[in-house]
């Protein structure tokens, strides 16, 4: 028992300090080029992302992806909204089930909505850091299917970043390699082969409020990058 709770992160905390001093040791402050940006999907994703932007000495700021429901069938997506305006539709899905654009744009703007009171309640007033010619490292606390982490890589394509970096500290190995196609680089930290779910890896798994999140996105602050200290 006591090695299986040394292989895990502590919490998030921990998980991003790893996730971090991987990044560099893959070589991304050597190979991708400045201005980096951190982009945590909430609300687990942004204290891993706090982290990881300390050690990169990167600003951060916080990216959220909401699903576009199918009218009737809400738990299947026929696209998504993000942070800035992007929107990603399925067109695959749209046109198998014959959905109106009407309907495409009510669910868009409920959407929105929804998107805009979080963002603002994160966020504040201030505005989101720029995407273009960025190199951009989306980071959330791990991934099992994927379906969040695809649908913000597509959105933050569109907003022309010079690269788009997926950072996890922990992954479905099969997930993890198959986005590799959608992301200049895909770095996770601890790929179990019997990977069951995200909250495995952690000792402390506890969800992330989102006074936390605003917390996290109101106090922190870049720091040069030093030699690390592992544990």
């Amino acid at each position: 028992m006591a090695r299986s709770e040394g292989s895990r992160f502590r919490d998030r905390r921990h998980a991003g300090e790893a996730l971090g001093w991987r990044l560099v040791d893959a070589g991304v402050l050597e190979r991708f080029p400045e201005p980096r940006l951190v982009l945590g999907l909430p609300r687990g994703g942004v204290p891993v992302a706090a982290e990881v932007a300390r050690i990169l000495a990167a600003p951060l700021d916080v990216f959220l992806v909401r699903k576009l429901g199918v009218p009737g069938q809400e738990e299947l997506a026929m696209g998504a909204i993000a942070s800035g305006g992007s929107r990603v539709l399925n067109q695959l899905v749209i046109e198998r089930l014959a959905i109106s654009p009407a309907d495409v744009e009510a669910v868009a703007r409920t959407e929105s909505e929804v998107l805009a009171r979080r963002e603002a309640a994160y966020r504040g007033d201030r505005p989101p850091i720029t995407v273009r010619g960025s190199t951009v490292i989306v980071v959330d606390d791990g991934l099992a299917t994927g379906a969040s982490m695809r649908a913000a890589l597509k959105a933050v394509r569109t907003q022309d970043p010079a690269a788009v970096i997926v950072g996890v500290p922990v992954g479905s190995p099969e997930t993890c390699r198959d986005l590799r196609t959608e992301a200049d680089e895909v770095v996770c930290v601890r790929m179990p082969d019997r990977f069951l779910a995200v909250g495995q890896a952690y000792a402390d798994f506890s969800p992330t409020s989102d006074e936390e999140v605003r917390d996290v996105l109101d106090t922190m602050a870049p720091v040069s990058v030093k030699s690390p200290h592992r544990h």
